[in-house]
């Protein structure tokens, strides 16, 4: 197996994380402690916090992203680099990880594949004008196993939200399995993944 395939060992993420949030945790407490000194700078302070919590939470989606695909493929990179080229590309996309929950029964069964991943294959599949661009992926293992599947819509509704149909199903089979989707918008190119019934925005891991 090459190793830009391997998913990454996930122990030094996890330590950096919670000296990351150790470090937020002790520079709140020093804030609110000199909240009433005459010479702080608030809002700058409060915008340095800003940032180290945003930078850590990029780290930790990355770190969230591997522990829920791993043990459930090997191919963790290759899955995150073909998001990466799909987003850059404003190729919309759906990409269903299957986990513990067979999910056979819960779409609309698309082309079977049985093909091995690969970031190349993933970039053909959802090219627009394809037979197989308009539906979901589906990998169990390290095996695209099908494509075109037609997955469960979400009757949820979100205020101040429009979401299009890739993201609606996304969300849908999420509720009903513990499936892990990654869905790309085709007109933002923005990538989200869906989990248990919620969707998340994320940067790909690096």
């Amino acid at each position: 197996m090459e190793p830009e395939a391997q998913c990454r060992d996930l122990t030094p993420q996890m330590h950096e994380i919670k000296m990351r949030l150790e470090n937020i945790s002790k520079d709140t407490k020093t804030l609110i402690a000199s909240l009433d000194q005459e010479d702080i700078d608030i809002l700058k302070d409060l915008k340095s916090l800003s940032k180290k919590m945003t930078d850590t939470a990029n780290m930790a989606s990355s770190y969230h992203l591997n522990r829920l695909l791993n043990p459930y493929t090997h191919k963790c990179n290759v899955i995150f680099k073909a998001v990466q080229q799909l987003s850059s590309k404003r190729k919309g996309a759906l990409i269903v990880i299957q986990r513990d929950n067979p999910i056979e029964d819960l779409i609309t069964k698309g082309i079977p594949l049985f093909a091995e991943i690969s970031t190349l294959l993933l970039d053909s599949i959802f090219h627009v004008g394809t037979p197989l661009h308009d539906g979901a992926v589906l990998i169990q293992n390290d095996i695209i196993v099908s494509a075109a599947n037609i997955l469960p819509l979400t009757r949820k509704t979100y205020k101040h939200v429009k979401l299009g149909t890739r993201h609606r199903a996304a969300i849908g089979l999420s509720e009903k399995s513990d499936a892990l989707i990654f869905v790309v918008s085709e007109e933002t190119g923005k990538q989200a993944f869906a989990y248990h019934g919620s969707l998340y925005t994320f940067q790909v891991p690096t």
